[in-house]
């Protein structure tokens, strides 16, 4: 993994020095997250907001750092025992991460491009929802996750005007962000719907 971010680091050394163009901007948008492994979790609704950079290498190829905070999570449902009777128990994983994806973007037509590279994500907080029998109760849990997370993005945009721009983008998990856990792994998955504006 500190093999790709360094890849990372001196491509993006490249762009700035080979950029023909710089563009900076802010952006938005909704998660759709997920928690994978071992761990039975359905998705969840979030946010993503920050900025960005986008330096044009060649009309066809760009590279765009970003900045973004972002809201994940999942929920889980189950069963719990207690004196024979059984009762209906969720758990709402609440995380916050600032992520800082390097994407490569490729221009397959005059506003469409597709995008891809890593990202490394750094846990702002952690919060634990359990809600049994109507009642609900937060807890902090950021002992419990790794600090650090590394992932890869997939994803694809639209460039409305010179300035707006529209996005959708997967972000894989690679890293095990279960603290202190061989046996134990969990991996965030978010599908994320963006808004952008250059300036």
């Amino acid at each position: 993994m500190k093999k790709i971010m360094l890849t990372a680091a001196a491509v993006m050394a490249f762009a700035f020095s080979n950029a023909q163009e710089s563009k900076f901007g802010v952006k938005g948008g909704i998660n759709l997250s997920s928690l994978t492994g071992d761990i039975d979790a359905s998705s969840k609704v979030g946010f993503q907001v920050g900025a960005f950079a986008e330096f044009k290498i060649s009309d066809k190829f760009a590279i765009q750092p970003e900045v973004l905070y972002s809201a994940q999570g999942a929920k889980e449902k189950g069963e719990f025992e207690f004196n024979g009777d059984f009762y209906e128990a969720e758990m709402n994983y609440k995380l916050a991460y600032i992520n800082v994806p390097i994407l490569a973007k490729y221009y397959v037509a005059e506003k469409f491009n597709l995008e891809a590279g890593p990202q490394i994500g750094f846990l702002v907080s952690a919060k634990g929802e359990a809600t049994v029998l109507g009642n609900s109760a937060e807890d902090d849990i950021k002992d419990g996750f790794e600090s650090i997370d590394f992932g890869v993005n997939f994803g694809a945009g639209y460039d409305f005007t010179e300035n707006l721009s529209a996005g959708i983008r997967y972000n894989l998990g690679l890293s095990n962000i279960a603290k202190d856990s061989d046996d134990y792994k969990i991996k965030n998955s978010v599908f994320s719907l963006s808004v952008g504006y250059k300036f």
